[in-house]
């Protein structure tokens, strides 16, 4: 083989390498791009959906709108202790309750840890504004890092608004800090204090049975909420 045949082999072969490394890179920036503020990254959207499957929606009300007993929620998106909630009492509550009509659930924000707690109430009521503000809560649950750690960023909450199904990303990104919305947080979070409850979650019911809202505090298992609703019934 001449000097000048293994020359132009030698070309060819590295730019068969070079070509490759390339493919490989674009492969792998393609594979990032496609699941960057995507539900592929978040734990729990399969779950979320199996959960809420067919019980209405309307704002941070989850449940037939005209189901006279009324179980509130107050919460912290932060708190760990929400999320315990959220996957092991709330659920059941839901079931036995909530999907067969006899009563529904109200979430209200109640922020307490810090100040990443504001845009993140103001975000699940900026989802509620589309139908999904409770799935924007439990999948928020599901995906909760560690309290005022700072992962309360644009990025995870746009992350969760899009798992959650929110239809308009664009509107519910102006929602989220509209001033209408910021007042609502805060309204919730002193109508929370004016109940006095002091800590997250705590609940609340009215019925028909109630003289308005009679504060259930943080019961600690799901049947102490299932005999409230059915004795405000």
């Amino acid at each position: 083989m001449n000097e000048e045949r293994r020359r132009r082999l030698l070309q060819l072969g590295s730019a068969a390498v070079f070509l490759a490394i390339v493919v490989v890179a674009v492969l792998i920036v393609v594979s990032a791009n496609e699941t960057d503020g995507g539900d592929t990254q978040l734990e729990g959207v399969a779950e979320v959906k199996r959960q809420l499957r067919g019980i209405p929606q309307s704002g941070m009300v989850l449940g037939d709108p005209a189901a006279e007993v009324t179980l509130y929620e107050y919460g912290d998106l932060q708190c760990p202790v929400c999320k315990g909630f959220s996957e092991g009492i709330v659920p059941q509550v839901i079931d036995s309750r909530v999907r067969g009509g006899e009563a529904k659930i109200d979430f209200r924000n109640f922020t307490i840890i810090n100040e990443e707690s504001i845009p993140a109430a103001a975000a699940a009521i900026a989802a509620g504004r589309q139908g999904r503000g409770w799935s924007f809560v439990e999948l928020f649950y599901r995906n909760q890092g560690l309290e005022a750690s700072g992962y309360v960023t644009g990025d995870f909450l746009t992350g969760i608004a899009r798992g959650a199904g929110v239809p308009d990303i664009s509107r519910w990104d102006r929602d989220r800090e509209s001033a209408g919305v910021l007042a609502q947080v805060k309204r919730e979070s002193e109508e929370a204090q004016s109940l006095g409850l002091t800590g997250t979650p705590s609940f609340a019911v009215s019925g028909p049975a109630t003289q308005g809202k009679e504060v259930l505090g943080t019961p600690g298992d799901a049947g102490t909420l299932e005999a409230a609703i059915e004795a405000a019934g």
